[in-house]
């Protein structure tokens, strides 16, 4: 008697992911209660299972969802609002100041779902965010039925959101605490950057890292700026300082490190930490290109972020996959350097192990949630098709997202709301998206009068 299942997904081709470089044909996952309970040659599949529901992607490659490893999604409504300016003026004339007028739990509600909602499109199934009022945000991703590991967001200045370090950490701890039976929901510590956070709160979210096993995900890196006023600071680079106050170990996510030297690359890899490639941002603010060539070759694990849609302007995984490999083959001259399989790599199980869930999501494996995105590569400007990996890298795009799943449940279906209530989702949003865009320009006037 065979076990009862819930679907069976017939892919053209499948990218468990791990192991590595390896594509099956004709094959099908087997899944029950949101979970990957087998991955088999189709025929077997059907023969084992004849009762189960089919979903059949005859043109597809079917890989493990994206996870987009930095982002702060709520910024999707500040999209344009501050383009073509360098980082420190974009963030203390534009960013910090429309943050201050509009910042709020709806805005960050709001600002998410639409964020979501682009992103699942896109494949992206799980993000990981730095902003405020993480209990919203939580309610936006579990609205669009779509993964989160959210940031306990920490800087040393007051803000809408909570008063100094203390209770920014306390707010966030407490929202933990609420969502802690949430399966798409989990949490880092996210302090905010080595120019808004001081020694005696790195030192403390270095012990709570320590003691709740969570991540520690930083800007770090980013900017000349950053690294010179650091020197002139404390007389340290940004991470030989956060290495003092032992922070610099295999939970440390340090986003962006555009600007890093050997033996920074040398620690990072020794450690086992994470570096969050976020290739757009960066070259849009003019902050540099990542050396992420030379970070591969040292051994330093590499996810794929977007940044926010206020300074990339999409949040399109996908296409930072290939921007990252092409940059990573230009800038070393290596044509061999961030391949294909390696770059889905990093944008599914490295990313996933970056956030301590590589044992439940990232490859295709039995036992882990089945995050899926499907990719019809069917037509003519992705044919012909020999390997459909780097077909997915190099020629197709996110409009080649057909179907997603999350933890099982169909969250995009043929490049459409699912259900009636997805529909509606989506038309909420669209309103309230109005309203916000009015809100942001009235802001913008007011900052910069005619």
């Amino acid at each position: 008697m065979t076990t009862p299942v819930d679907q069976i997904i017939h892919a053209r081709w499948i990218a468990p992911v791990a192991p590595t470089d390896v594509v099956l044909e004709d094959h099908a996952l087997v899944l029950r209660d949101g979970l990957i309970i087998a991955l088999l040659p189709a025929a077997e599949a059907a023969a084992r299972y004849p009762a189960a529901a089919r979903t059949e992607l005859p043109h597809h490659l079917l890989t493990p969802g994206l996870i987009n490893l930095h982002t702060h999604a709520a910024m999707t409504l500040l999209r344009g609002a501050g383009d073509d300016l360098p980082l420190e003026t974009w963030l203390h004339r534009r960013i910090w100041p429309l943050e201050k007028a509009l910042m709020s739990a709806d805005f960050v509600r709001d600002g998410t779902r639409l964020a979501c909602l682009e992103m699942l499109r896109g494949g992206v199934t799980c993000f990981n965010d730095m902003y405020f009022f993480p209990e919203a945000a939580a309610e936006a991703a579990l609205e669009t039925g779509m993964r989160a590991a959210l940031g306990i967001t920490v800087i040393d200045f007051p803000t809408v959101y909570a008063s100094d370090a203390d209770d920014y950490l306390a707010k966030g701890l407490a929202a933990r605490d609420a969502l802690r039976e949430e399966p798409l929901i989990s949490f880092t510590l996210a302090p905010h950057a080595v120019y808004t956070v001081k020694d005696a709160t790195f030192t403390q979210i270095g012990i709570l890292a320590e003691q709740i096993n969570l991540p520690v995900h930083v800007h770090l890196h980013e900017t000349h700026t950053e690294i010179r006023e650091e020197l002139a600071r404390s007389g340290m680079r940004p991470l030989e300082r956060l290495r003092r106050l032992g922070l610099v170990g295999p939970n440390l996510i340090a986003v962006h490190a555009v600007h890093l030297e050997g033996h920074e690359i040398a620690l990072l890899a020794t450690c086992g930490a994470t570096l969050a490639h976020c290739p757009s941002a960066n070259l849009k603010l003019a902050s540099g290109i990542a050396p992420i060539a030379e970070c591969l070759r040292a051994g330093v694990r590499v996810g794929i972020g977007t940044d926010s849609a206020a300074s990339n302007n999409r949040l399109d995984v996908l296409g930072e996959m290939r921007l990252a490999a092409l940059l990573a083959k230009g800038t070393s001259g290596r044509a061999d350097v961030f391949g294909a399989h390696q770059v889905l790599r990093a944008a599914t199980l490295d990313a996933a192990t970056a956030l301590g869930l590589e044992t439940r999501i990232g490859s295709l494996e039995a036992g882990k949630a089945a995050d899926l995105a499907a990719f019809d590569l069917g037509q003519f400007e992705n044919q012909p098709c020999h390997d459909p990996v780097i077909q997915l890298i190099y020629s197709a795009d996110r409009s080649n997202v057909s179907d997603v799943w999350v933890a099982g449940k169909h969250v995009v279906r043929k490049r459409q709301p699912p259900s009636e209530a997805q529909l509606d989702l989506e038309q909420r949003t669209r309103h309230s998206l109005a309203v916000w865009q009015q809100r942001v320009r009235s802001t913008l006037n007011a900052l910069d009068p005619a």
